[in-house]
């Protein structure tokens, strides 16, 4: 792993799988495997079957597999392909091969991995940085803190942070990528955050062990020399209400190292409100939509309702997606504290960017 040039971008290289001329699939499904079996012979493949294990072998230098593949992911379903294990090229003593089968991907794993289900090509051949949105106080619109967002450029053209974690989840990258996100918006601010807070977005299932995978955060802040209290922890209410255990216990690790966290993209309805109560965050942002279907009477009665539940539990609210003074004063009227959005200023890369003096990027290549 080598140093970006003059800056503290990293060179990331993904295990992307090469052609492959053997699978081994495994389900306890013990209808599944006869039907990939009989899909296989009918592409010419060498097919062997041991009850809940099948071995796939192409003699032709792999194309055979990947059409296999191919049909897979269009006739199984994302439960099915879920539920079986598959190891390409497997050694072939024993005992290494039982480790390669305990700790091989699920098909649907692998079926984004090689690009059949997913544009892996948004990972695999793109430059990542963070680029930062500031936050506002309502009253007096003085700079307070700053979203660090994850951006993607693939031959040239932009990637949202949505679309590379989508894929980095359906190829079991979710964790390496949230720790990228991490470590790069933590670097990217140190220069010139001052004493502005920096919110930064973290995904509570990509977080198996938190002393573990939140290391290099921790890391990351005490080198940029920032202050713990000055970083705010974005969960998103749709990931955060997945596993209610487990974010609570990340949460927890979270706040032990003097970190705040923040409710993202709050709405109405009882999961938000169960998840205020559960969370108890320091920050609630208010959804985009939500926000933005002001000044309409019902979107005005949430709001107010929101803003009212999240103080009493001593939280700051934001506003997201503000984009007129209209909506602005609206979000102001009704109690939010903060506001975030393109009235306000729009995500740009930092100062040194933009500067040419440092780079925020890492170069993601493909592996060979």
């Amino acid at each position: 792993m080598a140093s970006t040039p003059g800056g503290s971008g990293r060179r990331e290289v993904w295990d992307v799988p090469g052609p492959a001329t053997r699978l081994l699939l495994a389900t306890p499904d013990e209808h599944l495997l006869p039907e990939v079996a009989r899909t296989a012979r009918a592409l010419g493949l060498a097919v062997f079957g041991t009850g809940d294990l099948l071995d796939v072998t192409d003699e032709r230098g792999g194309r055979g597999l990947d059409r296999l593949l191919a049909r897979l992911a269009r006739e199984l379903t994302p439960a099915e392909a879920d539920g079986v294990r598959v190891a390409a090229d497997p050694p072939e003593e024993w005992a290494a091969l039982v480790s390669r089968l305990l700790t091989a991907p699920t098909l649907a794993v692998e079926l984004a991995r090689r690009g059949v289900t997913a544009e892996i090509a948004v990972l695999a051949e793109a430059e990542f940085r963070s680029v930062y949105q500031p936050l506002v106080r309502l009253d007096d619109r003085a700079v307070v803190a700053h979203e660090a967002l994850l951006r993607g450029v693939v031959d040239g053209r932009e990637v949202g942070g949505g679309d590379l974690f989508f894929v980095a989840e359906s190829a079991g990258w979710l964790p390496r990528l949230d720790r990228i996100g991490w470590e790069l918006a933590i670097a990217g601010a140190a220069s010139w955050l001052g004493d502005a807070d920096l919110f930064v977005n973290s995904h509570p299932a990509a977080v198996a062990r938190p002393q573990v995978g939140l290391a290099g955060a921790e890391q990351a802040l005490h080198d940029a020399g920032i202050d713990p209290s000055r970083l705010v922890v974005e969960v998103g209410e749709i990931s955060a209400a997945t596993d209610r255990g487990h974010l609570l216990a990340v949460l927890e690790h979270h706040r032990s190292l003097g970190w705040r966290v923040a409710l993202d993209d709050v709405a109405a309805g009882w999961s938000s409100r169960s998840l205020m109560a559960a969370i108890r965050p320091d920050v609630v942002k208010l959804g985009k939509a939500l926000v933005q279907a002001l000044p309409d009477e019902g979107a005005r009665t949430t709001v107010g309702s929101v803003v009212e539940a999240a103080h009493r539990l001593g939280a700051v609210v934001v506003a997201e997606g503000v984009e007129t003074e209209e909506v602005a004063e609206a979000v102001a009227a009704l109690g939010a504290d903060l506001g975030q959005g393109w009235l306000f200023g729009r995500p740009v890369p930092p100062p040194s960017d933009e500067e040419g003096t440092a780079s925020t990027y890492t170069r993601v290549a493909r592996s060979r």
